[in-house]
């Protein structure tokens, strides 16, 4: 029997295990410490989580893929069901599947058995709803014990990987987390230091927490709504002049939990109903045929495989042959950070409320340290960092800083 600390990500999921004085994260996939939150059910219901999930819808299988599970938590989708063949699986279910497959492959793995957890969980699931906040963790909770964690507690996401960080800390500081994953970005401001780290009891060393639901998964929405939408009739008229396309299409097409909806006899004909009254119906033609083809997570990860090239080379090509051969949107840096920079203005504005709940002014702040794939971006990293800008910068490591710090935390709670 051995205790554990699983981060679920919105968009990636890693599990660690105390390790002699420190952690070791379990390979989950291909040799890989980190799987993709992702699940594909086949026709005939069988279900391939993590890369291979892409892969098989990629390669054009049958069937349907479901990412970004994490985002239903706190939302009216965890008490709803998605269709998969002829029968319907409630979301709870896909969730469970899901962790139960993740925790399987780290028992085979580190050749234990896990039956104690410490999960992550985001300071806010939802923002401003603590009924939908208590919901959520229940929620999750719920599914832990189904798949069989004895005992299951929660830690938040940024104070997990303020643990990791501590262990490279030589001498007593402040240091504000900033963790920004695929569906929240969250703050901690913590007392950090040697000795503090057996201590049994870390309530006094947190002074703030904060958080707010916005993420990756966000970015690539608001990147698809500016770039990739449009190509599809988002935001064209009407021949009725004043009016445009409905847009409700469009929302969900490019929300990574919502695609799925949009796959009904009932939506394909309200659309040809639309583009019979449409100025450019080709457009609608467009949006047809990625419905009827179920092909809007192609769309979603062409975005996202943009946005992570903007971040890393700063220009990227988008190729839709998906939808129309020949189609493609190209967009640089810029243009990424134009699009979204409201989002990123969002996030960095945490900070402040961060350093008032803890009494603090910036340049107090000891150092910085970031986690999270959207830290990668370079004008949300240059919002957050302008906040403290005496800070020293620390970089974790992007996907596995959280669910190292939650195995830290398993010992410290569990033994």
């Amino acid at each position: 029997m051995a205790a554990c600390g699983l981060d679920f990500g919105t968009s990636n999921t890693t599990l660690g295990l105390p390790d002699g004085h420190g952690a070791v994260l379990a390979a989950l996939e291909d040799g890989r410490d980190t799987v993709p939150s992702a699940v594909f059910y086949d026709r005939a219901g069988h279900p391939r989580i993590g890369r291979a999930a892409v892969r098989a819808y990629v390669e054009g299988e049958d069937g349907r893929l479901m990412r970004a599970l994490k985002s239903v938590l706190g939302t009216a989708l965890l008490d709803e069901t998605t269709a998969v063949g002829r029968r319907r699986i409630p979301f709870r279910a896909v969730i469970g599947e899901f962790i139960a497959t993740v925790k399987a492959r780290a028992e085979a793995d580190r050749g234990v058995r896990l039956d104690k957890v410490v999960m992550g969980r985001p300071v806010f699931f939802v923002d401003d709803d603590a009924a939908g906040n208590a919901k959520a963790q229940d929620a999750l909770e719920e599914v832990a014990h189904s798949i069989g964690f004895s005992e299951v507690s929660f830690q938040y996401e940024p104070i997990a990987a303020a643990l990791d960080y501590e262990q490279q800390v030589t001498h007593e500081e402040l240091a504000l987390i900033a963790d920004i994953g695929g569906g929240t970005s969250d703050f901690s401001i913590v007392r950090l230091a040697p000795e503090r780290r057996t201590k049994p009891d870390r309530v006094d060393d947190i002074l703030a927490n904060d958080g707010v639901r916005i993420g990756g998964t966000d970015f690539d929405r608001q990147l698809s709504l500016s770039i990739v939408m449009p190509l599809l009739g988002y935001r064209s008229p009407m021949k009725q002049p004043g009016r445009d396309v409905p847009s409700a299409y469009y929302f969900d097409l490019a929300t990574w939990s919502a695609i799925n909806r949009l796959y009904t006899p009932k939506t394909v004909r309200e659309i040809v109903e639309v583009k019979r009254d449409a100025a450019h119906p080709a457009l609608l033609d467009r949006l047809l045929k990625v419905i009827e083809d179920q092909r809007g997570h192609t769309l979603a990860i062409a975005t996202e495989g943009a946005k992570i090239a903007l971040a890393e080379e700063g220009e990227a090509r988008l190729d839709l042959k998906e939808v129309e051969s020949g189609l493609i949107a190209e967009l640089d840096r810029g243009g990424l950070e134009t699009h979204t920079a409201t989002l990123a203005e969002r996030v960095a504005r945490r900070v402040g409320v961060c350093l008032e709940q803890a009494g603090l002014t910036a340049d107090q702040i000891d150092a910085v340290f970031l986690t999270g794939g959207s830290t990668r971006l370079a004008h949300v990293r240059s919002a957050i960092l302008a906040a403290v800008p005496n800070a020293r910068v620390v970089d974790g490591d992007t996907f596995g800083s959280v669910g190292t710090g939650l195995a830290l935390e398993a010992r410290r709670r569990f033994g």
